[in-house]
């Protein structure tokens, strides 16, 4: 079965971040509620950093492709019938949360999930920075694709929140196209698209866009207007409850952890937390600067 969006109104994800200056108790944060299924079990997941042989492969969703000589020691919400997580971190301390987004590309049954491209990102990424060129170079290489549901065919693409202690990013995505821009103290993403200027992406998003008449010739490329679908204008009715994620995190002061369980729990009536509407997934990462990896990974707080 085919899924239409448009059908039914859909619960969806939300991920917030307040960087480490903007937080009382000097720490990053990053937030996040997802909208897997409630019945769909969802452990958490953990593995030990590794050494790979050369040649070595790893088998994501749907694709095989290759290793890296080592992989970082991570944790994340892990699906029980996916390879990758929901969201999670690792030892290093950056943290990733994905949100599904639909675009303009009709993505093809094979091909990375955002899942995949969130533990990945871990696995490899010693920083956010290092975490979001990860993203980017495996969307470009294998591209995006295949269904992220269980029992029925649902194909997106990524958008991420990525960050350590000291930064995070907000990368965006449709098919093998990509964007990224640095945070400036707080952000929020949710199931749309959001950049319109960015700071580094794919060589080609502007050229790929004009190509196919999404943006003028002379034009500069805002990737959400270019790449943003145009037969429905929210489909998956994330306006709001991204509204209202942005009104709560950028109030004056800074945030508290108390207030980014607040954010979670928060029932705005027109949806802005996807618990009230009965899935759910939900995390807190708190991110120290100075961790000693002998420590261990850093703070996960469930709500």
């Amino acid at each position: 079965m085919v899924f239409d969006p448009r059908s039914a109104i859909l619960p969806s994800c939300d991920t917030i971040v307040v960087l480490a200056s903007e937080t009382r108790e000097g720490v990053t944060m990053l937030a996040k509620n997802s909208d897997r299924p409630p019945l769909e079990c969802q452990p958490l997941f953990s593995a030990p950093r590794r050494r790979h042989r050369e040649g070595a492969t790893v088998h994501c969703q749907y694709l095989e492709i290759p290793q890296v000589p080592e992989t970082a020691a991570v944790i994340g919400s892990r699906p029980f019938w996916l390879f990758g997580f929901e969201h999670g971190l690792n030892e290093y301390g950056v943290a990733i949360g994905n949100e599904a987004v639909l675009t303009r590309e009709d993505l093809p049954a094979t091909g990375l999930l955002g899942m995949d491209l969130v533990r990945l990102g871990l696995e490899r990424g010693r920083s956010a920075r290092e975490a979001t060129e990860v993203i980017g170079a495996l969307i470009e290489r294998w591209g995006q694709g295949g269904s992220a549901a269980y029992d029925f065919d649902f194909r997106y693409s990524g958008s991420f929140m990525i960050a350590d202690h000291a930064e995070a990013y907000v990368l965006e995505s449709s098919g093998r196209q990509w964007a990224a821009r640095k945070v400036d103290g707080r952000a929020c993403i949710s199931n749309r698209l959001t950049l319109g200027e960015f700071d580094f992406g794919s060589a080609d998003a502007a050229s790929y866009a004009r190509e196919r008449g999404w943006i003028g010739v002379d034009e500069s490329c805002d990737f959400a207007r270019a790449y943003a679908r145009t037969d429905a204008d929210d489909p998956l009715f994330a306006r709001a409850r991204l509204a209202r994620s942005g009104e709560l995190a950028g109030r004056g002061g800074k945030r508290t952890l108390r207030e980014m369980f607040a954010m979670l729990r928060d029932h705005y009536e027109s949806g802005a937390c996807c618990l009230s509407q009965k899935r759910y997934s939900a995390i807190i990462v708190v991110i120290r600067s100075g961790v000693e990896r002998e420590e261990g990974l850093p703070l996960l707080a469930p709500p």
